[in-house]
């Protein structure tokens, strides 16, 4: 793809945490022994309960941080999987809050930050899950900021969410580039008004909602490109 961003048009390149710079899959990966053939149908499930009670309880009024919500949609998919061990749950609560980085992103955060840009998360994680996921990658010295929904009070593709950015880094929402491997995020931060990058891992097709995003690409090490670095 043609680059058509630069470090002096975008001020900071802003990155959604879960399944773009972290990989859900690696969770249920490392209880693969105790999950056996289930593992895949309960880590599908449980990624869907979880933006699912997200958007029902931003829907709702009724706001609990993203690290409840987390445990509820896996003691949803635990139950619904016939797997509802609780020495099972606790390990798989506790290897989510240091999920593994996808290859490419510490190389892409770097190359972004050597070309001058700011980079931040924009996340519907808590700030503790943020810090940890972001600490136990080695990914900390490549991120400037950990933004959290938390400050919120409601979950992303809401406005006010993608709002935090524009005000803790004092940009314009046509100066951020926004980064997300969800689609759905990724066309909600387009209709707020950010530079948006679909990361399409899957070759998926594209959602029909507001907001188209901007640029496509198959992983993150095609972002820096996007700048010409």
């Amino acid at each position: 793809m043609t680059a058509t961003l630069s470090p002096e048009t975008i001020g900071a390149c802003v990155f959604d945490a879960y399944g773009t710079l972290f990989d859900l899959r690696s969770a249920t990966a490392r209880c693969a022994e105790s999950l056996g053939d289930r593992a895949e149908d309960l880590g599908r499930l449980w990624r869907s309960k979880q933006l699912e009670y997200t958007w029902l309880r931003s829907l709702m009024s009724a706001h609990a941080d993203f690290w409840q919500v987390t445990a509820s949609a896996l003691d949803y998919a635990l139950a619904e999987t016939g797997l509802d061990d609780p020495v099972l749950r606790s390990k798989l609560m506790e290897v989510y809050l240091r999920l593994d980085p996808y290859p490419a992103a510490g190389d892409a955060l770097r190359r972004l930050q050597e070309a001058g840009l700011r980079t931040a998360v924009l996340s519907n994680g808590s700030p503790v899950m943020l810090t940890s996921a972001v600490s136990g990658a080695g990914l900390h010295p490549l991120i400037g900021d950990l933004l959290s929904a938390e400050a919120a009070g409601v979950y992303k593709p809401h406005p006010a969410v993608y709002r935090l950015a524009c005000d803790h880094l004092d940009l314009p929402a046509d100066r951020i580039c926004f980064v997300s491997a969800n689609n759905w995020d990724a066309h909600g931060a387009t209709a707020f008004g950010f530079v948006t990058v679909w990361v399409d891992r899957q070759s998926g097709t594209d959602d029909l909602l507001p907001g188209a995003p901007a640029h496509r690409v198959a992983d993150l090490d095609a972002l820096p490109g996007l700048f010409g670095v």
